[in-house]
């Protein structure tokens, strides 16, 4: 594994701690830290990673907290704090 996958990994583990304190701050810092070095290294985020993340403004999703999620019509919504919509497919 190539270090900046370990530290986009280890970005990952902080944001999620520093959101469950309520650092929101803090874990929108390492979401966008871990966003540059994935860029700079041509690297994809995981997706676990990538679906907790909010692309517009950084700030890492806690559903009933500073996001929502529905199910419409066969899709995941995510819905950030400032409007952002994520939709993912799933199967039933």
């Amino acid at each position: 594994m190539s270090i900046a996958r370990e530290r986009i990994d280890r970005l990952h583990t902080l944001a999620k701690e520093a959101a469950a304190t309520g650092a929101d701050e803090r874990a929108r810092e390492y979401v966008a830290l871990a966003r540059r070095i994935a860029e700079r290294n041509r690297l994809r985020l995981p997706r676990s990673f990538k679906r907790m993340s909010c692309d517009r403004c950084d700030r890492y999703l806690r559903p009933g907290r500073n996001a929502r999620i529905r199910l419409q019509d066969g899709h995941v919504v995510y819905t950030c704090e400032c409007g952002e919509q994520h939709r993912y497919p799933y199967r039933s």
